[in-house]
């Protein structure tokens, strides 16, 4: 991912530069895709350096992050995006703060996706993410008549660091418990959602 800072998406043009040349430079190490996302301050996608950066990252997958569910028009962001080449898929929850939470969302996002590779022969994936593990991945598998083809998540969770010596009331300003952990991804909860993936993707043969 490329991201200068935390905060909002809107980037003066220091940082965008900045973004440039770390996507260039991620590209040269040979990544396979970058994951990056562009607003005006009026909550629209930022046509103009989102179309920049995809110049930018073309030779690899180009992934518009979760920036799209801060737009305050998903269907005109997704028409925005859809009309910048390279632009390869949008990471969203649907507008929601959770994907499973926002299935009518994604629903009219994965046809709208149809509908463009009708129309114009380009694909721009809808990859769903936010809260999808073991127990919500069953309502995400509902979209699969959809064309959904993938989804994201961490499967991850906070583990004590080991650090000893903590000095009470003071942080890196992370809070809770990211102060003190590391957020590290578990195995069993990836192969658990695996599992019932291919099992709908079988039953839907």
């Amino acid at each position: 991912m490329v991201r200068p800072r935390t905060g909002d998406f809107l980037y003066s043009e220091e940082e965008f530069d900045i973004m440039l040349e770390d996507a260039s430079m991620f590209i040269e190490n040979g990544v396979a895709g970058v994951v990056a996302g562009f607003l005006t301050l009026d909550g629209g996608v930022d046509a103009l350096k989102t179309t920049r950066f995809a110049h930018v990252a073309e030779p690899v997958e180009f992934c518009f992050h979760r920036a799209f569910d801060m737009t305050k028009d998903p269907a005109g962001a997704f028409d925005v995006l859809g009309g910048i080449r390279g632009v390869n898929r949008i990471l969203t929850s649907g507008g929601g703060t959770t994907a499973p939470q926002s299935l009518s969302m994604l629903k009219a996002l994965l046809q709208r996706s149809q509908l463009l590779l009708k129309q114009e022969t380009r694909t721009l994936t809808i990859l769903p993410g936010s809260g999808i593990n073991d127990k919500t991945i069953g309502d995400i598998l509902t979209l699969l008549p959809y064309d959904l083809h993938e989804v994201h998540l961490s499967g991850g969770a906070w583990v004590d660091g080991g650090m000893q010596h903590r000095v009470d009331g003071m942080g890196m300003g992370v809070g809770g418990a990211g102060e003190w952990g590391l957020w590290v991804t578990q195995t069993e909860r990836v192969r658990a959602v695996c599992a019932l993936i291919r099992e709908a993707e079988g039953s839907s043969r």
